[in-house]
């Protein structure tokens, strides 16, 4: 057995107990674990201040002097000893609160101590509380540590007594244990490439670096090898899959695309979605299973490719389903898409959590049969009753809202997989891509169609809400609609209905009846009365729509001119800028009002002056991953992936993007890994316990 593999108990200084405590706070069982287990900060003990030339903060800090008088303070609760110790540049205080006596004998008055401690300022005066002190001739003689690593803790580790200092030398114990080198996990041409050092001195120069140098090379060189071996994974699980997982082969392009393309495609598709299509279009023939993720800003056209490429499915023989997270998105696609085709006479059906039992019955023998060629729907299209004749094509729209669980369940509709498109109008940036969606090709529509006019955004405050109103009445003589959405954080939330309901009623008496017309949309309601509410409002009947935020994803009203969102504060920037997009369909200019209060957070400040400064999804993006983190970004179910020990994909952005390269060249040019240069990779690969179930090839 690797030796790393052996379990913590039998490192000298653990035992049962601190094992057990380990693995409870830190999740440290191996050997393994422990040495990857790195510092987050570090005690720089290489520099001395003068006390004249102290930090104004707390920071811990080393300095030498003398003490000059030593004395004992009475407080409320016993007393403190106070020691006056001084520089040639200045005096401050060294206190103790207990253990006085045995300290007391340990301070020589006049000597010289080299005095190491967290700074504490009380009106002006700086002092050490329980400082760590040696005199000076000690401290010369003795070999020190210049950089002292610091470990994430825990309350429950302190109070059983494993301290920082337990820590280190837990870790020394560990390096000495392997005296000989850690194994390389890189071959030499990368390390030469990058000017990387080799894995054992970076191992021990992350624990215990001897200079600030030393120490970011170590850094530089775990960050690499933690981004390539993320990287080796996904790009060989998509290697992998396509070696495996046979597909469809989408051979020709037949008459109904032919048909639809030349005589009822209403406008010239733009260069980036004639380049995606034309992707997709070779991907979906080369008989191996498509997995593609479909990057669009919001108004890109990505609902246009998605029906040339359903049409291209059905000229082969083929059915397709298009999935929606929600059911007012799945029946404007069904209305759009029924739309289009009617001409050509392909049949669309509809299948969400509101079709009753006997459209169902029909519906399924359609599919079943073959009769329906295209099946658009929510959830209830994922359920084991709903099975098709040949189902070709899945198209995900809005990726992110949909678990791996659930996407799987499309595997299992036919005997060969469908070819799977996700959709998603969520721009990505392009480090978070590369971390999450790395095993998946992508395509992206990077420009939005001729024509549209950019949409301009402003920032109010509530002492401005006279002047919006106004402006609102100016826009509804226009014969423009108006979108005033509430934020909402948890269906239930009695404080969002009553903001948005304290909302309704203020706007019905600044916009009363019968001169306007205002639909209201919130989470309380039945999906039955929410469609009667978005129909009216579709229909032009109503000049206002009031809503919660079921209203962000695909609601399109190009008539809408003017989106108002409501404590703007309160939402993250993907939704202000999803949201946003809802207005800008038509040919009118559009406007997006972000209203807050007086009083913002500095982030939500940032957020604000992102919005109003660009319309770019992807710019937009990448401040919101500097500003919320990335497993914040992909939420919970994926950002398992994006745990590194010790690199960082929004500071090491560069770092990412070479060890990814790398990757693809490596396997590019040696995809066994069978030169002798690349055994280590092949080892560590193993190491990794790559899983190879279907799990792994369903992003």
């Amino acid at each position: 057995m690797d030796v790393m593999q052996t379990p913590l108990v039998y490192l000298k200084g653990v035992g049962p107990d601190r094992a057990r405590l380990l693995k409870e706070e830190l999740q440290l069982v191996t050997f393994q674990d422990l040495l990857h287990f790195f510092p987050n900060r570090y005690i720089d003990r290489s520099r001395f201040y003068s006390i004249g030339e102290l930090p104004r903060t707390n920071a811990e800090i080393q300095i030498k002097g003398k003490v000059t008088s030593i004395n004992f303070i009475t407080q409320k609760r016993g007393k403190r000893m106070v020691a006056q110790f001084e520089d040639e540049t200045g005096s401050m205080e060294l206190v103790w609160f207990r253990g006085h006596q045995w300290i007391r004998e340990l301070l020589k008055i006049n000597e010289t101590y080299v005095v190491f401690g967290r700074l504490n300022w009380f009106k002006g005066k700086a002092s050490i509380p329980h400082p760590e002190f040696e005199l000076e001739s000690i401290f010369q003689q003795s070999a020190k540590m210049l950089f002292y690593p610091i470990y994430s803790s825990s309350e429950k580790l302190i109070n059983k007594g494993v301290s920082q200092k337990v820590l280190q030398k837990l870790m020394t114990s560990l390096l000495e244990t392997k005296s000989n080198a850690f194994s390389e996990t890189l071959p030499k041409h990368l390390l030469d490439q990058f000017k990387l050092i080799p894995k054992d001195d970076a191992l021990r120069q992350v624990h215990f670096p001897i200079s600030q140098h030393l120490l970011s090379r170590a850094q530089m060189r775990l960050k690499f090898e933690e981004f390539f071996y993320m990287q080796m994974q996904l790009v060989l699980k998509n290697v992998q899959r396509k070696q495996k997982i046979k597909g469809h082969v989408f051979e020709k392009i037949g008459i109904n695309f032919h048909q639809f393309f030349e005589k009822h495609l209403t406008f010239e598709l733009t260069k980036a979605q004639k380049r995606v299509v034309k992707e997709i279009r070779m991907d979906m023939g080369t008989g191996r299973q498509m997995n593609r993720l479909l990057q669009g800003d919001v108004g890109s056209g990505k609902t246009i490719v998605a029906l040339l490429l359903m049409l291209i499915a059905i000229d082969n023989g083929f059915q397709a389903c298009l999935v929606a997270p929600t059911e007012i998105l799945a029946q404007q696609h069904y209305h759009s898409l029924s739309e289009q085709l009617e001409a050509l006479q392909i049949p669309v059906a509809l299948l969400t959590g509101s079709t009753s039992k006997k459209e169902r019955q029909a519906l399924h023998e359609g599919l079943n049969n073959g009769k329906i060629p295209i099946l658009i729907g929510t959830h209830a299209v994922l359920e084991d009753t709903v099975q098709f004749n040949k189902l070709g094509l899945a198209i995900i729209d809005e990726q992110h809202r949909f678990g791996v669980a659930q996407r799987s369940k499309l595997w299992k509709k036919n005997e060969l997989p469908p070819h799977i498109l996700v959709m998603t109008a969520t721009p990505i940036p392009r480090t978070l891509a590369m971390s999450v969606y790395g095993d998946l090709d992508l395509s992206v529509i990077d420009e939005l169609p001729p024509g549209r006019k950019k949409i301009k955004t402003l920032h109010r405050t509530d002492s401005n809400r006279l002047k919006v109103f106004a402006f609102v009445k100016e826009q509804i003589a226009l014969g423009r609609q108006i979108y005033v959405v509430y934020p909402l954080i948890q269906e239930s939330s009695k404080l969002d209905y009553k903001d948005l309901m304290d909302g309704y009623e203020s706007l019905s008496r600044s916009f009363p009846l019968p001169d306007y017309q205002i639909s209201i949309v919130h989470g309380q309601m039945k999906s039955e009365d929410k469609a009667y509410e978005m129909q009216r409002f579709i229909d032009g009947k109503t000049q206002i729509m009031v809503a919660t935020t079921v209203i962000e994803v695909g609601v399109n009203v190009p008539n809408a001119s003017v989106m108002i969102i409501e404590s703007a504060e309160r939402f993250g920037l993907s939704q202000l800028h999803q949201l946003r997009g809802r207005v800008g369909r038509g040919a009118d200019q559009s406007y997006c009002i972000l209203m807050t209060g007086q009083k913002r957070s500095q982030e939500s400040q940032i957020r604000m002056e992102t919005m109003v400064k660009t319309n770019d999804g992807f710019q937009i993006a990448e401040v919101d991953l500097k500003l919320r983190g990335p497993g914040n970004i992909m939420g919970t179910q994926q950002s398992g992936i994006l745990q590194f020990k010790i690199a960082d994909i929004i500071k090491d952005q560069s770092l990412l993007k070479a060890a990814r390269e790398s990757a693809l060249k490596i396997l590019k040019e040696d995809p066994s890994l069978k030169h002798p240069d690349h055994q280590c990779i092949k080892k560590t690969l193993a190491a990794l316990s790559f899983d190879s179930n279907i799990w792994n090839f369903i992003s």
